[in-house]
């Protein structure tokens, strides 16, 4: 459990880890909040997958992962064998589902922890099938490491030209596994939609159609795969005809959309902020210069607040643009921020001083900074902006965990 003054502990014995006066703050009773609305969204039967690669989009793995874990979530999915080992490390015990490509050495520890890996072609899915038979053999009944087989699902390239085997050439990859490694147990087969969130439907529909070529010639086959999944945050919301048997969710649960069009569901809320507070004041005569480049001058005696977070934290570099919340009240940026500094106007907040609390995505009084605010000052995407807050930002936790 942790409360309002309780930062994330760290792996040092640093007492002091966290007190740094620039944070990112998780809202772990809106995550809980979040988890649920998408259960009462989704049709039961459907197993439901969370995404939590990137240490869940800049939220924390572990946490995440148990939430999804305590709101009834089948699975979990990361991108690298580390995200999946300190999962384990840290007892989760869902299953964990890598996406992409794993070499020999990280299928290696795809045995030694349980981990569920893509296998995409045969010469690949040879090598691994013999590694398991090794790796059973050094290891009898008595052992808990003691396994026969492993989980494997098959990644189909429908038209994202990244990974896995094209739709059109993957029947026979599918076969060859099934029958000449038995090492290797199919759990599932998936792909990934590349645009499944905008209103134009026409593409999303043509990957729909050239996996259900794939399903239909596997079911022919006589080739049973539990698990089939497609959908990402975009198909959830969108595409109800390609929820198969498992849904994938990514930023949904962090209570941020793919995009503008997509489906709303009511309720669900960022769980994430970014806060710093203010350490220090200047008054600024006419003709002062702000920040390098000297892109702002005063034109008449003005109030900056410099805020101790700048795009060396993954603020966005910005000069002249955006703006912060202080007391309620819209703040501009000014001049150009640096690595570890942001400028902002408070002329009009008159009752500002240090130690006052600055918000620079989230909310505070009626006003709101979403993440697609930034999104507009970084150009960029909202995942970059979610992910893209760096581990020198102190995590802090609310609400229950």
């Amino acid at each position: 459990m942790k409360d309002n003054n309780t930062y994330l502990k760290t792996k040092s014995s640093n007492h002091y880890a966290g007190i740094r006066s620039a944070w990112v703050e998780i809202d772990h009773a809106q995550l809980i909040k979040n988890f649920a609305l998408i259960n009462a969204d989704t049709p039961p039967h459907l197993k439901k997958l969370c995404v939590v690669k990137d240490q869940a989009y800049g939220h924390g793995a572990v946490g995440v992962a148990q939430a999804a874990a305590a709101a009834g979530y089948d699975y979990l999915a990361v991108e690298t064998i580390d995200e999946a080992i300190e999962l384990r490390e840290a007892d989760i015990s869902l299953p964990i589902l890598i996406f992409g490509e794993v070499s020999d050495a990280e299928f290696a520890a795809c045995l030694a922890y349980q981990i569920t890996c893509c296998v995409n072609d045969i010469d690949k899915a040879t090598r691994f099938n013999d590694m398991v038979e090794a790796y059973a053999a050094q290891h009898d009944s008595s052992s808990s490491a003691d396994i026969n087989s492993i989980n494997i699902h098959i990644e189909i390239d429908t038209g994202m030209s990244r990974w896995g085997v094209r739709w059109d050439n993957a029947l026979p990859v599918i076969e060859h596994l099934h029958e000449h490694c038995p090492y290797l147990n199919i759990e599932g087969i998936m792909s990934h939609f590349a645009m499944s969130d905008e209103a134009d439907k026409t593409y999303a529909n043509t990957q729909h159609s050239r996996f259900v070529t794939v399903i239909d010639a596997i079911a022919k086959a006589d080739i049973q795969i539990e698990l089939v999944h497609m959908s990402n945050t975009g198909g959830l919301l969108d595409l109800p005809h390609a929820h198969f048997t498992m849904i994938r969710s990514g930023i949904l649960h962090l209570g941020v959309y793919p995009s503008l069009v997509c489906k709303r569901i009511e309720g669900l809320a960022p769980v994430m902020s970014v806060k710093a507070s203010i350490p220090a004041l200047r008054q600024l005569r006419e003709g002062d210069r702000v920040g390098y480049g000297m892109h702002f001058t005063a034109t008449k005696p003005m109030q900056i607040a410099i805020l101790p977070i700048g795009y060396g934290d993954g603020y966005p570099r910005v000069r002249n643009e955006g703006y912060v919340l202080i007391h309620g009240e819209r703040c501009p940026v000014v001049g150009g921020n640096a690595m570890d500094a942001t400028m902002v106007d408070v002329s009009h907040l008159p009752d500002v001083a240090i130690g006052d609390e600055v918000i620079l995505m989230g909310g505070q009084g009626e006003e709101w900074i979403d993440p697609r605010d930034l999104v507009k000052w970084k150009k960029t995407v909202c995942y970059e902006i979610l992910t893209g807050w760096r581990s020198r930002l102190p995590r802090r936790y609310i609400g229950d965990m």
